[in-house]
């Protein structure tokens, strides 16, 4: 729900900004906010999931995310007659979602370390971690289909309400325990996690962990810009805002696959680094042929 909320607007960002009578620029914002609050926010959500728990933690993603949903519609409420305000109200919505967002990404190490043996944990951080790609596929075809026009939008903020109040729902109501009755291993057992500033200082003294941090961030970089502007830079060559939803929702389809494969595939050889490597190198390489064909030249 979190990743939906993320790019709703990213595949019809066109319709969007005829919409509200704003510029692609400020339409593009609704989805940088969402890097720009997880810089620092990210830093809270390691301390409270460390310190307060999965549990907490779960739940008030849930009840940020519902909050920013709910606030979001009001930018289309007509009896409202915000005019002009109606953006900030977006803007507003989208913030609060973008808060949820770093508690919802970070929670399945946790959730993995605390729940299941040493055996299934990349298997389990992976099925978990699938969950925020399968949200970019649903937005990316979900959006387009359900915004032909740019009338349609209040329809689409409400269809992406609903998960969000229903997420909210079940992790009310439905989670109960921080930790399982049974620890499913040793290590579960007698894990403890390191003070937040202690362990902050010895990640940054880490330089294979530094290196790694670089590396990840720039792959979630090429990731997002792919996902929040793929509508800008196919429809600006004349593509229509479906084809660029699909091209979206085949990128988070073949991730899936490979991130399926590649789990079960570590979890049974513990090669990580080599796995690692291989995947940054085909990632570059398919930067550059996309840099290639999209090129004024083609």
């Amino acid at each position: 729900s979190t990743l939906q909320l993320w790019l709703t607007f990213a595949p019809v960002a066109d319709k969007t900004a005829a919409y509200f009578h704003i510029s692609l620029e400020m339409v593009n914002w609704l989805s940088i906010v969402y890097l720009l609050i997880s810089i620092p926010f990210g830093l809270v959500a390691t301390w409270v999931l460390d310190s307060v728990g999965l549990r907490c933690s779960v739940i008030l993603s849930a009840w940020l995310n519902m909050t920013g949903s709910i606030i979001r519609m009001f930018s289309v409420l007509k009896f409202l007659s915000l005019g002009s305000q109606s953006y900030w109200y977006l803007f507003i919505g989208q913030c609060l979602c973008a808060l949820a967002q770093p508690l919802i990404i970070f929670s399945p190490t946790k959730l993995a370390a605390l729940w299941f043996p040493d055996h299934q944990r990349a298997t389990a951080n992976m099925i978990a971690s699938m969950s925020n790609p399968l949200g970019i596929l649903i937005a990316n075809m979900l959006s387009p289909a359900l915004v032909p026009e740019g009338k349609h939008i209040p329809l689409m903020l409400g269809v992406y309400a609903v998960p969000a109040v229903t997420a909210c729902a079940l992790a009310t109501v439905g989670i109960h325990e921080k930790v399982p009755p049974t620890p499913p291993s040793a290590s579960a057992t007698s894990s403890t996690s390191q003070p937040f500033l202690k362990g902050l200082k010895m990640l940054l003294r880490n330089k294979p962990y530094i290196i790694l941090a670089v590396c990840f961030g720039g792959g979630i970089g090429m990731f997002t810009c792919f996902s929040a502007l793929l509508e800008q830079i196919l429809c600006e060559k004349g593509y229509s805002n479906e084809f660029a939803g699909l091209n979206g929702a085949l990128f988070t389809v073949c991730g899936l696959l490979g991130a399926f494969l590649l789990g079960l595939y570590v979890d049974q050889t513990r090669k990580f680094v080599e796995s690692t490597k291989i995947c940054f190198c085909l990632s570059a390489l398919a930067s550059i042929v996309f840099a290639v064909v999209s090129s004024p030249l083609h």
